[in-house]
């Protein structure tokens, strides 16, 4: 399928590790201030989403000769430059998207940045976060969680918990189990080997997939 990546005006703490994940026919797409990090990787996005107030003149210019589409919105508006930049990604059609620069820093951005993913139009689509050395994303059904042995997994409950939860491939297996939102059950497990899978019957869940660094 095809995918767009989208940059995130948040911390990248290895821009290098972000560049690996990059394919050469992706979109990518710069919410405000995360051009930033596409122009210090040396690439350009399609298109820059946002109010404009995290990036400078100059950066505009740069952005704009180097033929970026800029979509310029109001400050005074009801969703984050992210939200913009993920409700562009979808109305074109892209049902892959990877969303780099939206974890760590701000602790409230970082929360709403998670909780966008949840959103009921995107239950179809596999949307994550991912800033290379990290990645979170939600399961309603079943998914496979590609990594090495030793690599954190947690799965952390949202809203109502999750029911009938089980697992493959992870050092302590959950066999049909339910997880609570107010419970630390799923948290710090592990990659056993290359590969893990997580299905539930009902409910939410959050996989948190933190890489070993080598």
């Amino acid at each position: 399928m095809r995918r767009a990546v989208i940059f995130a005006n948040g911390s990248l703490p290895d821009r290098e590790a972000v560049r690996a994940l990059l394919r050469p026919e992706d979109l990518l797409v710069a919410a405000d201030g995360g051009s930033r990090h596409l122009l210090a990787l040396g690439l350009t996005p399609s298109v820059v989403i946002g109010d404009l107030d995290s990036i400078s003149a100059e950066e505009r210019r740069l952005l704009e000769s180097a033929g970026a589409r800029i979509m310029q919105h109001p400050r005074d508006k009801d969703e984050t430059d992210l939200e913009l930049a993920l409700g562009y990604a979808v109305a074109q059609g892209y049902g892959v998207i990877l969303i780099a620069g939206a974890l760590g820093g701000r602790l409230d951005q970082t929360i709403g940045n998670l909780a966008l993913l949840s959103r009921p139009d995107l239950a179809d689509l596999d949307v994550r976060l991912d800033d290379g050395l990290e990645e979170a994303f939600f399961v309603r059904r079943s998914c496979r969680i590609l990594g090495n042995p030793g690599d954190l997994v947690s799965l952390i409950p949202w809203v109502r918990g999750a029911i009938q939860v089980s697992t493959t491939g992870l050092r302590w297996p959950l066999k049909g189990e339910r997880l609570s939102p107010h419970r630390t059950r799923g948290i710090s497990n592990e990659l056993v080997g290359g590969q893990a899978t997580v299905a539930l019957q009902s409910g939410l869940l959050l996989v948190i997939h933190r890489r070993l660094t080598r």
